[in-house]
């Protein structure tokens, strides 16, 4: 008798039915519990790959950064030492403004030149006001001028509850930032400068015979943690962004205006053990591959291939990712040129009926207008294409 694969299908509803009637009940995702109560005054809990909040409170809110500030800072010098226009042996004359800067130091001398490199671990490692100054000093030739770098990046990366001052952190009314947006500066510095961020990991740099230690405790007590930056005024409290990679995950958390040093850090440590223990991530697509291919209109090629410029991740309580969808909407009528990365619909991601997640749907390649005939055949089948739809 020939082997049938119908069998064993046909069997599956009577086993179901024999489990059920032995007490046998389907797995359920467990609910995942709330977050731990912290003393600070706001948090966020953020997944490195999605982008995704996993905890929060009053993460939209407004208030001082102290020297987490400076991720702003690194991130206009990054951006210029990319582009050539400083370079990480320059050396640069610190400033008598620059050596006056209040706050934590690096002890430079008025008149002395410093690389940039040795300024930056300064900036970074030691939380160096003097440093900081000087770098911006010469990024941009004045603080008051780098300062305009730093809320023109803001603008451009999105940072709806940011507005700097200063380059250092220093209060200041109109100095400011969210813990969200925070974590998502923290999240695009160690996308678009993992050279630099190694920076964020030195426990500690000696300079003009001074050995200081880097302020983010974390560092000496959890392998996991590779970063970020402290920060600290009277007015603002102990702040502290952290970010830690345990296997494949990295999570970024951001507590501000705890009343206590220890605070800080006992905070981030919960809320970092938080989401490792209760979420996980997966990736949904490749970046730079198709998803979906749309028909464009008046170009030199009649499809144009759409995708996404990150890899799409999603992070959801473990157990619930079968609960996840993904939809995607596309521009009803697309017509060249498209450029490569144009945003042209949206990928849409849910998790049961709630939303997750818009990212836009890009295009994966540039197709260019074609001749006027292309184009005056393409507008006859247009119009019928349309009329008939």
């Amino acid at each position: 008798m020939p082997y049938s694969t119908k069998a064993p299908i046909l069997l599956v509803p009577f086993l179901m039915i024999a489990l059920l009637l032995a007490g046998w009940t389907p797995a359920r995702a467990e609910p995942i519990p709330p977050p731990p109560q912290l003393p600070v005054k706001g948090y966020v809990l953020m997944d490195y790959q999605s982008g995704n909040l996993l905890a929060n409170l009053k993460g939209d809110e407004r208030m001082e950064p102290a020297s987490i500030t400076k991720l702003m800072t690194g991130y206009v010098i990054y951006k210029a030492l990319k582009a050539g226009k400083i370079h990480l042996d320059d050396k640069v004359t610190i400033s008598e403004k620059a050596w006056k800067t209040a706050g934590s130091k690096m002890f430079v001398k008025v008149g002395s030149q410093v690389s940039v490199e040795d300024l930056l671990m300064g900036m970074v490692v030691q939380s160096g006001n003097d440093a900081t100054v000087a770098l911006a000093e010469h990024v941009a030739g004045s603080e008051e001028t780098f300062v305009k770098l730093m809320n023109q990046e803001t603008e451009r990366l999105g940072l709806k509850s940011s507005h700097f001052t200063n380059a250092a952190g220093l209060p200041d009314p109109n100095h400011y930032m969210s813990a969200r947006d925070i974590a998502l500066l923290a999240r695009v510095l160690i996308q678009d400068f993992p050279e630099h961020y190694a920076r964020y990991s030195v426990r500690g740099f000696k300079y003009n015979n001074i050995d200081q230690e880097n302020r983010n405790r974390l560092l000496f007590t959890d392998s996991s943690v590779d970063g970020v930056k402290t920060g600290h005024t009277e007015s603002a409290g102990y702040c502290l962004v952290s970010s830690a990679k345990r296997n494949d995950t990295r999570l970024i958390g951001v507590v501000l205006g705890a009343t206590k040093e220890k605070d800080r850090f006992q905070a981030s440590q919960a809320l970092l053990n938080y989401g490792f223990s209760f979420f996980e991530s997966r990736k949904l697509h490749d970046a730079n591959a198709p998803i979906v291919t749309a028909r464009i209109w008046k170009g030199k090629e009649s499809e144009l291939p759409l995708g996404v410029v990150h890899p799409l991740y999603v992070t959801v309580p473990k157990g619930q990712a079968p609960q996840v969808s993904i939809t995607t909407s596309v521009q009803p009528k697309l017509i060249a040129p498209a450029q490569k990365d144009q945003p042209f619909g949206e990928i849409v991601v849910k998790l049961g009926d709630q939303e997750v997640s818009k990212t836009p749907l890009v295009a994966l390649k540039e197709v260019p207008q074609s001749g006027w005939f292309g184009r005056l055949i393409d507008s006859i089948m247009m119009f019928f294409y349309y009329l008939f739809r």
